[in-house]
């Protein structure tokens, strides 16, 4: 498994990282309750084999249900090992409200608190701030506490986690954060735009959303009515699936890391098949620059329809 350096962090990571939030809550297509993931033993093992395999970046959040307690248990024997990347509980009150800068403090120094109680570890690699809108990140009072938290040791660096272009772009001029996490796959490349400003700035990007919630890969057929225009297009990607591509999530891995800024791209695994199906995309040969060439022109042209919390919560993923 190769390596890349995480920005400016000193911090080396696994191309793969292993996404955590299918092995702590129902997440994706066709997972609906419990009953459809991996028992807390299969997670452990599954844990393990990827470390067994090379993997040595890991994310989860406060959020992600049992994730942060499962990679406790899995890792406290080999935490020198990996690189654990989890992220904040939500900031704004309720009402969608910032709290004043006493509570926020509370707030994020609870959470990281409680993320390390459930990690078993005494400090995190990479701590975020989760969904940092614009809002957050003008902020002026909560990138102090990071520091703050950076100077005792009890995380390695500051990340954010953001949607849009325009929350990317703040988090990045801002200059205090060191690492951004951002969705980018082939249907959804405007982050692209700001790859080399964060390369330029020492910033680690890594990417989610690389399959879209599995709809880039063989689950992604027979979609709800409201996303059929959606799966016409993904159907386009098929033509460029030829040897030595097998599949459509192994194009759309390999098409996220051919980006050399990125440092590494998260991938949910909550089954064997699919870590084994991950890895295979990682350490195979890239992709030739004809078909580089043919994916970007293939960009969804309505780029602001690809909402995938909206589309959860209107019940189209299911």
């Amino acid at each position: 498994m190769k390596k890349r350096d995480l920005g400016t962090t000193g911090i080396a990571v696994s191309e793969l990282a292993f996404g955590g939030v299918e092995i702590g809550m129902p997440y994706g297509i066709g997972v609906n309750s419990e009953a459809d993931m991996p028992t807390e033993p299969e997670a452990i093992r599954l844990l393990h084999a990827a470390t067994e395999a090379g993997v040595n970046f890991f994310d989860t959040a406060r959020l992600y249900g049992a994730s942060e307690t499962i990679m406790g248990k899995a890792f406290r024997d080999r935490r020198g090992q990996v690189v654990i990347e989890t992220k904040c509980r939500h900031l704004r009150d309720p009402d969608g409200r910032l709290p004043d800068g006493a509570t926020l403090k509370k707030r994020i120094s609870t959470s990281l608190l409680e993320s390390l109680t459930a990690l078993e570890t005494y400090y995190v690699d990479i701590f975020m701030l989760h969904q940092a809108d614009l809002g957050i990140l003008e902020n002026e009072e909560i990138p102090a506490v990071f520091a703050d938290l950076k100077a005792q040791g009890v995380i390695r660096s500051t990340g954010v986690s953001t949607y849009s272009v325009e929350e990317t772009r703040k988090a990045i001029e801002t200059g205090v954060w060191d690492v951004v996490q951002l969705p980018f796959n082939l249907m959804d490349q405007r982050q692209a735009a700001l790859f080399a400003l964060a390369r330029e700035n020492g910033v680690g990007i890594v990417i989610r959303s690389v399959l879209m919630k599995g709809l880039l890969t063989s689950r992604g057929r027979r979609l709800h009515p409201a996303l059929a225009e959606v799966e016409t297009h993904i159907r386009q990607f098929d033509e460029l699936v030829l040897e030595p591509v097998p599949d459509l999530s192994t194009l759309a891995v390999r098409f996220a890391l051919a980006f050399p800024e990125v440092s590494s791209i998260l991938v949910g695994i909550d089954k064997p098949a699919y870590l084994h199906q991950a890895l295979a995309a990682v350490n195979g040969p890239g992709l030739a620059p004809e078909i580089m060439s043919r994916a970007r022109n293939l960009a969804y042209p309505d780029p602001q329809f690809l909402n995938l919390p909206h589309w959860d919560r209107m019940g189209w993923l299911t």
